[in-house]
């Protein structure tokens, strides 16, 4: 029998039995015969230092952290990537031989990739994006459209005040609009995204009028619960091209599986396919 240890790593959430990381990781690791296990973990905010200081010990290479973890945990690691600083939240954990943690975010690389993906004719010199929302997952794809090239991007957000936030903080490429006006600035967009949660399954609707879409723009929604949210059907209708936001999720686990079980993975449609059954 061989002693070397099988990697551990999962997901840490609150909740988290929602999660489709564990079926994606899961797939992974048996499509590769990959010795190793991902799990869910359900771990309050007071328990959760407690956790991860512990989880090395247990074989444990790394964790995937969502809400309402991924700015906290900022405070808890070691080391932090500059990516991740500049987004303001983590991701992706890495635990070293020694224990310590190292974090990162790769939202944004999700972000792009499946961006690139769904609409492989668009660029960033295209024209401006407007992007709804101004929440951690609105950080992370602002981060990677400029890192991308984009000139401009303007944010229309309920509360005007944290979309000002980013401008002091992402710089001049970035435009506020105001919320009531989204729906006009839609038409002069070139790339239309929703980081919001409106529109998910279970929760408001994204009251934003939607018929300044036109054909030659891309549309994306970070929502992947409906597959097909609403602004993407008006934008399908109208002769958009559709980015769904399943690819997002499918792509940001990719540097952490690499890290923890020494494999890149492949995204395909077989692998939506499975995420999706």
């Amino acid at each position: 029998m061989s002693n070397a240890k099988i990697p551990l790593a999962g997901v840490i959430g609150h909740p988290v039995a929602h999660s489709l990381s564990p079926r994606l990781h899961g797939y992974w690791l048996r499509r590769f015969g990959l010795p190793g296990h991902y799990i869910p973990m359900d771990v309050a905010p007071a328990d959760l230092e407690t956790i991860l200081r512990t989880l090395p010990k247990a074989g444990f290479v790394g964790v995937n952290i969502t809400v309402p973890h991924k700015e906290t945990v900022m405070k808890i690691a070691d080391l932090i990537t500059d990516r991740a600083i500049l987004i303001g939240a983590a991701n992706t954990l890495v635990f070293g031989e020694n224990g310590k943690i190292r974090a990162d975010n790769t939202d944004g690389f999700g972000f792009i990739e499946n961006l690139r993906q769904g609409a492989p004719g668009w660029r960033p010199a295209d024209g401006p994006g407007l992007m709804l929302g101004a929440g951690g997952a609105a950080r992370a794809v602002i981060s990677s459209l400029l890192d991308a090239g984009m000139r401009e991007i303007q944010i229309a957000n309920r509360t005007r005040a944290r979309a000002e936030r980013l401008v002091s903080e992402f710089g001049p490429r970035i435009k506020v609009v105001d919320w009531v006006q989204a729906g006009n600035a839609i038409e002069d967009a070139a790339l239309v995204i929703n980081t919001t949660s409106l529109g998910m399954t279970g929760k408001p609707d994204l009251r934003v009028p939607f018929d300044g879409f036109h054909r030659g723009q891309v549309v994306t929604d970070l929502v992947y619960s409906p597959l097909r949210t609403p602004m993407l059907m008006a934008a399908e209708a109208a002769g958009c091209t559709t980015v769904d936001g399943l690819g997002m999720l499918l792509y940001q686990a990719v540097p952490g599986f690499e890290r923890w079980f020494g494999r890149r993975p492949e995204v395909d449609d077989q692998t939506r396919r499975h995420v999706l059954a």
